[in-house]
C-alpha cells in the first residue's frame, strides 16, 4: 500500500508537500504514510482514491486494476 501511494504521487510529478496540502495534513504526516510509519486513516484513504481517480482496493493492494 505504501509503495502504491508513493508511485501514484510520483507518476503525477507531485511533491509530498503538494499532496499533503491537498489532503490538509502536514508534509511530515504524509511522509509517514508513505514510509509505513503511520496508518492511513480511512478518510485519507478515500481522499487519496478520489484524488487519483482510483479505487481504495488498488491503493490497498487488493487489485492491480486502477
Amino acid at each position: 500500500m505504501y509503495e502504491r501511494i508513493r508511485a501514484l504521487r510520483e507518476d503525477r510529478d507531485l511533491s509530498q508537500k503538494q499532496l499533503s496540502q491537498a489532503l490538509h495534513c502536514s508534509q511530515q504526516v504524509y511522509s509517514n504514510y508513505e514510509l509505513g510509519q503511520r496508518d492511513i486513516p480511512t478518510a485519507i484513504l478515500i481522499a487519496l482514491a478520489d484524488f487519483y481517480g482510483t479505487s481504495t482496493d488498488y491503493i490497498l493492494g487488493r487489485t492491480d486494476e486502477k
